[in-house]
């Protein structure tokens, strides 16, 4: 593929609910455009775009995929198209912010039998935050059921003004066979192979359609001062003049076109191609803001300017190792170029530079401004991380990561799979950073979370085909804790003699109960020599290390104050051993004599939900022993229901309420406090003991 001036170039991201057919009109684009002999199908395993076993396996991508092709327009132009192929499953949202952050525009597509769904929505309010432009693909327009109307009416109700068809279909479900174009009143009928010709329209369209293009001319020109003055004084602009004010306004998102077909039959794919040339905009229209000392400056896609690359994907790749995906924001990057990290600090060599399509990857000899392109072997670079000359110092705000809410703890099958596990780990989160991996020592175990069930399962199912570990997944503990629930007091004893050097040493201690939340404090309160200076750490220490071992009941002790205020010693058998031993002892008689309550993690829960699901998932918080502190509405009618919840009642929580809200539910949860957890609860908690 030959390299394009930054103005001819289009960055697409597809967008939408999962089966709404991105990845077919992906593959359709591509066939239509002639980049590929023929479209391949996710159902059949053959598509170009969703190649990894995982995905084929359930028939619906998982990651993000690139995919160039050349498209000679209407206008007479010829532009390179890099379309960004995105899953639609909630659970890998990750993906589809890596692809809106090098996107200039996102095309939603929407299923014409299904309409407007719950992930269209979110996506929407995703591209409008990052004040993305916006145009809308109605696809699946030959399935049955397919209702083009009932589809435009939802959009209008969830998005409000500015939604644009520029289209009507010719026929519907079966018998569709073509689209009537808005802005120029004619009729396209499709052959088989996807082209179309010019037709008269059809009767049964015609005065919707002339009533849809007066209203959509006026809408266009409303825009534009001067194009309004003209229209007023009779001046018809012609149908060039309103693509091109159009086009400022779908810049500005003021407006966002409709188009429609089927990228099973191929009725539409050209069009839409067109309209990605000619109505989205090139990166030269978007400067980047990038972090530069204290502020933030824009970064025009200058191909004349210096060389500034962002890694938005990282991939893992069998053969070559890992691979780095990357737009140029501006100058020309080339092979062999040496670039700094602006985060790590170290100075990278784009050796081998590629063009992806898929998994495709052909040699490339230099990056232009605005167009995305991979590396390989760039060791010390992760996705996220941007590339500089040395002496300019900045970076791209860091994505925004989809909090990982959904965890499981992981224990390696094998020994060899433990000795690899840590490395495999870090690959795996290089590759997919929504991914979240830790030790939690409290709990003796290896945690890895995700955002949902699917997420974690596809995460593991990688890890053994790419490294070679394989994990078990066992149930997540909870870091109860105990404390206690009065004073008392207690003598710590060791006396033991077998000739020779003994051991001796009498500890007493008082114990009391600490605020929620404080932790430890220990006081020396011995006088008159009782105990030696030198042998109160081992007091202390002999304390600490059984409060980490567990107390009556297994968990951690905290909140709890300890004086030591008398005791005994040998000036021949006693040691900081021996202390520390009966510090041990003491303690825990202490423990058992002012009475030990379980305490359990409560979490600061936030969930937002539309109106209708709000007493169904209060009605849920109350049934996990959650307390609600109140509801308030959201700028979209939503309500978000704040409560605390014990942690140990949301440890499927990414899944249920997804369940109870059709997907609708979104929450964040974050540590609050511990409280007493009730008595009939300490013996379940008591199996999640690790067994030694």
């Amino acid at each position: 593929m030959k390299s394009y001036p930054t103005d001819r170039i289009r960055n697409v991201a597809l967008v939408g609910h999962g089966g709404s057919g991105k990845t077919t009109v992906a593959e359709a684009l591509l066939a239509r455009a002639g980049a590929v002999a023929r479209a391949g199908r996710v159902d059949d395993g053959s598509s170009l775009l969703d190649t990894e076993p995982e995905s084929i396996k359930r028939k619906m991508s998982l990651s993000l995929a690139v995919a160039p092709f050349e498209w000679k327009a209407t206008d007479g132009n010829t532009y390179k198209v890099n379309i960004i192929d995105t899953p639609g499953y909630l659970d890998f949202e990750g993906e589809v912010d890596a692809a809106l952050s090098v996107a200039d525009l996102a095309v939603l597509v929407v299923s014409a039998v299904d309409g407007v769904e719950v992930q269209t929505e979110l996506l929407w309010r995703k591209a409008a935050a990052l004040g993305l432009p916006r145009m809308i693909f109605v696809n699946k327009e030959d399935k049955d059921r397919a209702d083009f109307h009932s589809v435009l009416d939802q959009l209008r109700a969830a998005f409000g003004s500015g939604i644009a068809p520029l289209e009507l279909p010719l026929g519907e479900a079966a018998s569709l066979h073509g689209v009537a174009d808005v802005l120029s009143e004619e009729a396209f009928d499709y052959e088989p192979g996807g082209t179309h010709h010019t037709e008269p329209m059809p009767a049964d369209v015609a005065a919707e359609e002339h009533a849809l293009h007066d209203a959509l001319l006026e809408e266009i020109v409303s825009g534009d001062d001067e194009q309004l003055e003209r229209y007023l004084s009779g001046d018809v602009p012609s149908v060039a003049e309103l693509e091109r004010t159009l086009a400022h306004e779908v810049l500005a998102c003021t407006e966002f076109p409709v188009l429609l077909g089927s990228a099973t039959t191929g009725v539409g794919i050209d069009r839409l191609a067109d309209f990605l040339c000619e109505l989205g905009p090139s990166p030269l229209d978007r400067p980047v803001p990038v972090i530069a000392g204290d502020g933030s400056v824009p970064v025009s896609a200058d191909a004349a300017g210096q060389p500034l690359a962002y890694v938005f994907k990282t991939v893992a790749d069998p053969y070559i190792g890992q691979l780095s995906v990357f737009k140029v924001l501006s100058g020309t990057v080339k092979a062999d170029e040496r670039l700094l990290n602006t985060s790590s600090g170290a100075e990278e060599r784009l050796h081998g530079l590629f063009v992806l399509r898929g998994k495709e990857q052909t040699p490339a000899t230099e990056v232009v401004a605005g167009d995305i392109a991979a590396v390989a072997k760039l060791s010390a670079t992760h996705t996220g991380d941007t590339l500089a000359p040395k002496g300019s110092p900045v970076k791209v705000a860091a994505q925004a990561r989809p909090a990982p809410h959904y965890a499981v703890a992981i224990v390696p099958r094998t020994q060899a799979d433990d000795d690899k596990l840590g490395n495999a780990l870090a690959r795996l989160q290089t590759e997919d950073p929504s991914l979240l991996v830790e030790r939690v020592e409290e709990t003796q175990q290896t945690v890895l979370r995700g955002a949902g069930d699917t997420h974690i399962a596809v995460a593991i199912e990688r890890m053994a085909r790419k490294f070679g570990v394989t994990v078990d997944t066992v149930e997540l503990r909870v870091a109860y804790r105990e404390t206690i629930s009065g004073n008392a007091e207690a003598e710590g004893k060791v006396k033991k003699q077998s000739g020779g050097h003994g051991q001796f040493a009498v500890v007493n201690l008082r114990v009391s109960p600490l605020p929620r939340g404080s932790g430890f404090q220990f006081t020396d309160a011995v006088v008159g020599g009782t105990i030696p200076r030198n042998y109160i750490p081992a007091v202390r220490a002999g304390i600490e290390e059984t409060m980490t071992r567990g107390g009556v009941h297994g968990f951690a002790v905290v909140d709890v104050h300890v004086e030591c205020y008398d005791g005994k010693y040998h000036s021949v058998d006693s040691s900081e051993m021996a202390f520390k031993t009966a510090a041990a002892h003491g303690f825990k008689d202490a423990l058992a004599a002012a009475g030990v309550v379980v305490l359990e993690p409560i979490c600061l829960l936030s969930v937002t939900v539309p109106a209708g699901y709000q007493g169904d998932v209060m009605g849920d918080i109350t049934s996990r022993r959650g307390r609600v502190n109140g509801s308030s509405a959201t700028e979209y009618g939503e309500q978000q229901i704040a409560a605390l919840v014990p942690a140990g009642e949301l440890q499927r929580y990414a899944v249920e309420l997804r369940s109870m809200t059709s997907g609708r539910g979104r929450y964040s949860v974050q540590h609050d406090h511990y409280d007493v957890l009730p008595v009939h609860l300490v013996d379940k908690a008591k199996q999640q003991l690790p067994k030694h």
